[in-house]
């Protein structure tokens, strides 16, 4: 039995994470990667990865190195059968904000300087009140969080959950215009056609064409066409 549950979240907060660096453009892309989400939604911090209560803690409230361990995080999940898709835009629209800095190294390294350089950046956001949609497929029944935060600023995101109902597993051609990690489709699917999105840690697709797959076909609100979900995505780490 399978669970799939339909995802909105709606920014409370202006949304920030560097998507692709253009000169002093930090650019913020309007989708959400499904590794953040995994994150955001607790259910990393559910999962025990640390030998030791105090190693847990410790990374909960403080990271003492800069090392993504997204395989040792995430890989829990796929033994639960929980998966978290990436994220679209419903509607969104950008802000662009302007950031000065100046040279530390007297404050930092306790050096004499008698020069105070300013330099400048610009960070393009998603604005409040923009809207995103995903879905979370699962083997058992899940409640996700009402709130939740994402991204550079730990902006806060209002979380809207609809349980699917009526799904049918069947296999055959079929499209699927959402986001998909590359990874984790192409592990199960024969994917023949996809557009990129250029993103790290892991570059994302969209409007797929899959070739005799399975997938979830369900109503898809507002439209007459059902929806066809990638059913058997689970994380992998390697290509």
């Amino acid at each position: 039995m399978v669970f799939i549950y339909r995802c909105q979240l709606e920014l409370h907060d202006s949304l920030y994470y560097a998507t692709r660096e253009i000169g002093r453009l930090y650019e913020t892309e309007a989708l959400i990667h499904n590794y953040a989400l995994c994150y955001a939604l607790g259910l990393v911090d559910s999962q025990i990865y640390s030998t030791t209560v105090a190693e847990e803690h410790s990374y909960r409230y403080f990271c003492p190195e800069q090392v993504p361990k997204y395989e040792e995080h995430l890989t829990p999940l796929n033994q639960q059968g929980i998966y978290v898709t990436p994220a679209r835009s419903l509607n969104h629209s950008a802000i662009l904000n302007t950031w000065k800095y100046a040279n530390n190294n007297y404050h930092v390294e306790m050096e004499k300087t008698q020069k105070n350089i300013p330099s400048f950046g610009r960070a393009k956001e998603i604005a409040p009140e923009s809207q995103f949609e995903f879905f979370i497929i699962s083997r058992k029944q899940l409640k996700p969080p009402k709130w939740i935060r994402l991204g550079k600023w730990m902006s806060k995101a209002e979380l809207t959950t609809q349980e699917v109902n009526n799904i049918a597993l069947k296999t055959g051609d079929f499209s699927f215009s959402y986001p998909l990690n590359p990874l984790d489709v192409m592990f199960t699917h024969q994917v023949v056609s996809y557009d990129v999105v250029n993103m790290p840690p892991v570059s994302l697709i969209h409007n797929v064409s899959i070739r005799q797959g399975q997938y979830y076909e369900f109503d898809n609100p507002n439209k007459t066409e059902k929806l066809r979900l990638p059913a058997k995505m689970q994380y992998q780490f390697k290509a």
